[in-house]
């Protein structure tokens, strides 16, 4: 009898593994919970305000005050070096201000890795927030003081801030929570996101903050918050596992989870919870770096899910409906104010939908709720497309085409919202978790950078069928998801990294699975 690989055993020693139960321990009747501890509290909450939110906050403010800001630059560059741009030279310069915040994300995307390993988690967000805070600065100076250079400088430094946060944040949270935690806190990240771009739709407003005398002060509002999220920053815990397993520092560790958790001195969860982190201390040597983690074959097929979910989000279309929805909801019928004030509906939607995840994921599936929300963006991003390209036609395709918008925002934030930032945490041991996370994040930059530069071209060449491609991609990680995503709920990532060992032979359903 042949003896089999070890990938091989390694899955068959999976498969037999059932559901885990939502308890990090179950060696007792009187054995101690993980409690919903202040410091978990506080770090989850805070660091989804002071960070995730400012930079959602800085993804969506540039819109409504867009003509404003380039009559400025325009003016600004006559004023101080007496060039008087084309309206091509202004658009490039317009291009390269939006353009360098998606560059930022992508370099701090690619350092994000280096950077949690030698600073930690919590030290990345001390960086996140310096540099929010930096760019906040310049936003506020750079009108007062003329200059279009501030204004670059700033979108430059939250661009940074917004690829370290993409790396880190889900991660830091993966490794505070116990198991029975994760799925309410994986959606954080995300959900600030989302929150910071419907914040910054009603700051951008000409009636608030995104008239010709303060727009500066609406791209600088954000800096408020960081203020008040980061004074506290000496109670924001560390990873007791990086501190443990990447520093070595045991007690520090053990003070450290003993705090998330609410257990007490002598708690046997305590000890259980050193004692994994021990024998996983043990297996991991040394972490890995972005090329160890892209040559190595086992580590394949994880690495493709994590960066074309991320890749893939952006590839949906999210941001493109969003930039296309004032023109829509006109061609509906509705006016420019309408139109504006329905855009902020959309956003609103957005949110709340949103704020349904953490439900959600910690009562569902993970694998149902991609295949679920996949599947109903594909068809309706199809029918949208099909509405729009007949707009004309048929006088009640405009209120049709809002509908999809609607329902396809609604259905998004099911699983295509947020599971690409925290799917990585759940694939991933210790040891490759930061370059993996922060590929994931390059792809989710990049991505948006393509989508950035690529749809007013591609707009223009074909019209209402650009949303063609956003529904195939939808289409692709539906199929993804449905061959080769592992179920990771209520899983440590060492018992589902074997289901995945063996690349795109790997088999990764296991046997009687239900669906929640």
């Amino acid at each position: 009898m042949a003896k089999p690989k070890v990938g091989e055993s390694l899955q068959e020693q999976s498969l037999t593994f059932s559901e885990a139960p939502l308890m990090a321990h179950e060696n007792g009747k009187q054995e101690e919970r993980p409690q919903w501890s202040w410091a978990l509290n506080w770090a989850a909450i805070g660091s989804s305000l002071g960070a995730a939110v400012p930079v959602g906050y800085c993804t969506g403010v540039m819109n409504s005050p867009a003509e404003l800001m380039r009559s400025w630059c325009n003016e600004t560059l006559i004023a101080s070096y007496d060039l008087n741009l084309s309206d091509a030279g202004l658009e490039i310069l317009w291009s390269a201000i939006v353009s360098i915040f998606l560059v930022g994300g992508a370099i701090g995307s690619v350092v994000g890795a280096t950077m949690a390993n030698r600073f930690g988690r919590r030290g990345c967000f001390f960086i996140c927030g310096l540099l929010l805070a930096l760019g906040a600065i310049s936003f506020y100076a750079c009108r007062p003081l003329g200059s279009v250079e501030l204004l670059l400088l700033g979108r430059m430094l939250v661009g940074l801030a917004g690829g370290l946060l993409t790396s880190f944040m889900s991660m830091w949270h993966s490794e505070i929570s116990a198991l029975s935690q994760r799925s309410t806190l994986a959606p954080l990240c995300p959900m600030g996101l989302t929150l910071g771009v419907v914040i910054a739709q009603v700051c951008s407003l000409r009636s608030v903050l995104g008239g010709p005398e303060n727009w500066h002060l609406g791209l600088a509002f954000y800096g408020l918050l960081v203020l008040v999220c980061y004074a506290p920053f000496r109670w924001y815990p560390e990873s007791p596992k990086w501190l443990f397993i990447v520093r070595g520092r045991k007690e520090d560790a053990r003070r450290q989870l003993q705090l998330l958790r609410g257990y007490t001195a002598g708690s046997a969860a305590l000890k259980a919870e050193m004692e994994e982190m021990e024998q996983e201390s043990a297996c991991e040597v040394q972490t890995s770096g972005l090329m160890q983690v892209l040559r190595d074959p086992k580590l394949r097929l994880p690495l493709i899910i994590v960066c074309a979910f991320l890749g893939g989000q952006q590839l949906s279309g999210i941001n493109a409906i969003f930039y296309y929805s004032v023109s829509i909801f006109r061609k509906a019928g509705l006016s420019s104010q309408a139109a504006e004030w329905a855009n902020l509906g959309a956003g609103s939607l957005n949110l709340f939908a949103s704020m349904l995840g953490p439900v959600l994921l910690e009562r569902v599936n993970r694998r149902p709720l991609m295949l679920f929300s996949t599947f109903f963006c594909t068809v309706f991003l199809l029918l949208f497309a099909v509405m729009l390209f007949f707009i004309e036609s048929y006088s009640w395709f405009g209120m049709g085409c809002i509908g999809c918008i609607f329902l396809y925002i609604f259905f998004f934030q099911f699983g295509l919202g947020p599971m690409p930032f925290f799917i990585g945490a759940e694939l991933f041991e210790l040891a490759t978790r930061p370059a993996a996370m922060s590929l994931g994040s390059l792809a989710y930059w990049l991505c948006n950078f393509i989508i950035g530069m690529a749809f007013p071209t591609m707009q223009n060449l074909w019209g209402a069928l650009v949303f063609l491609p956003f529904s195939v991609t939808c289409l692709l990680i539906f199929c993804l998801t449905k061959r080769y995503l592992p179920e990771t709920r209520g899983r440590d990532p060492s018992e589902v990294a074997p289901l995945v060992a063996l690349g795109f032979k790997s088999k990764v359903m296991l046997p009687k699975q239900t669906s929640i």
